[in-house]
């Protein structure tokens, strides 16, 4: 009796001794692949759509684009500063999901983007990514940029990602990850009228403002044209009176 009493604390010892290595090899694996990426938007084809008008117009200030096209030549893309808005699609060779982005970006028309609205392809450079993959499907007249700068000033976790900058504003109005085209068109699209009904609101408001700041001054007696209003000198303090 005695012996089966040792004999059965000794299995119980070895399997929780068991069951502590496990715990331990999978808390090793969990951290590799977060190492990895794996728990990322990146490029295991695991995607989470993202609102891309989540900037608006507190957004990160933009950066041009500057790097290498697949065939080796030097490239540099102004996106700060221009009278256009430039949707920056960063994608990879490797990434299964990027495949459909790559088909679509082959497509003739205007992508079913907003006007004024320019997509630029946005890999890492020649020693992070394979040129010779990029190029075979970068399609013909688009913009395709190999640049890991630009994933740094961008702070892309992976691909496919994201990011709508708006030119004349120098802003990133939205940013994020999405599965197919047509998601990523209808996210640029409500990004665009959620900003022209700010817009809208704001100049709306500018004759409301002006209305109750001259209503203000005549309650307290300054009347259009009282000579207050159009100083030709700086006032006297009290002290040089």
């Amino acid at each position: 009796m005695t012996a089966l009493i040792v004999v059965e604390g000794a299995a119980i010892l070895l399997l929780g001794l068991l069951v502590v290595g496990l715990l331990r090899s999978h808390a090793e694996i969990l951290r590799q692949l977060h190492e990895l990426g794996a728990d990322r938007d990146g490029d295991i084809g695991v995607t989470t759509p993202v609102d891309l008008s989540v900037g608006g117009s507190t957004g990160s200030a933009a950066q041009d684009v500057s790097g290498l096209t697949p065939r080796g030549e030097a490239a540099a893309i102004g996106v700060s500063g221009t009278g256009h808005d430039t949707l920056l699609a960063f994608l990879s060779s490797g990434c299964l999901t990027c495949a459909g982005f790559w088909q679509a970006l082959g497509r003739t028309d205007n992508l079913g983007l907003p006007t004024r609205t320019r997509v630029v392809a946005v890999t890492k450079s020649p020693g992070d990514e394979s040129q010779a993959a990029v190029r075979d499907l970068a399609p013909a007249g688009r913009t395709v940029v190999m640049s890991t700068q630009a994933w740094q000033d961008y702070e892309v976790p992976g691909s496919p990602y994201f990011v709508h900058v708006s030119g004349p504003n120098r802003r990133v109005v939205g940013e994020g990850t999405a599965s197919t085209w047509e998601q990523v068109v209808s996210l640029v699209a409500r990004a665009n009228e959620d900003r022209m009904a700010r817009t809208a609101r704001h100049q709306d408001d500018e004759p409301a403002g002006a209305a109750r700041i001259d209503a203000e001054l005549m309650a307290a007696g300054v009347l259009p044209g009282d000579p207050t209003l159009y100083p030709t000198a700086p006032p006297v303090s009290d002290e040089r009176r």
